[in-house]
This record gives structure tokens, C-alpha cells and sequence, in this order.
């Protein structure tokens, strides 16, 4: 049986991987001679990506905070 641990290494990793796969192929729009776009365009899909990434981090620190109990 697979333990808490080795199930979210296999699905964090796999995870992991597509999203930076999927990052790779948004790079492919960097290309001017196949794409034309502005810099605000730009901006507003990294802007985006950031305020997903912001939000899945908190998801892994608010996390953490559950599991520290107060105490005076």
C-alpha cells in the first residue's frame, strides 16, 4: 500500500512536470516571426500565472499553520 508520503510524490512530481511542460509550450508563443503581440499582453499572462502561483503556495503554508496549535 502506498503510503500519504511516496502518493504525493508520484502526483506533486507528475504534476510538477506537466505544468512545466505546459510552461515550455507557452514559451513557443515567444516567437515574433509566428506571433505578434504587446507587452501588455505579456504582462497580463504572467500577471495571471503569478497570482495562481501565489495562491497555490498559500494553499501549502496555510497548511502548515494548521498544524501549529497556540499556546501562552
Amino acid at each position: 500500500m502506498e503510503s500519504k508520503s511516496e502518493r504525493f510524490k508520484r502526483v506533486a512530481t507528475r504534476r510538477t512536470n506537466a505544468i512545466l511542460k505546459q510552461l515550455d509550450v507557452l514559451g513557443h508563443c515567444a516567437n515574433r516571426s509566428a506571433y505578434d503581440y504587446t507587452d501588455e499582453e505579456v504582462n497580463k499572462i504572467f500577471a495571471e500565472i503569478d497570482k495562481a502561483m501565489k495562491l497555490v503556495k498559500m494553499r501549502f503554508q496555510l497548511n502548515d499553520r494548521k498544524k501549529k496549535k497556540f499556546k501562552l
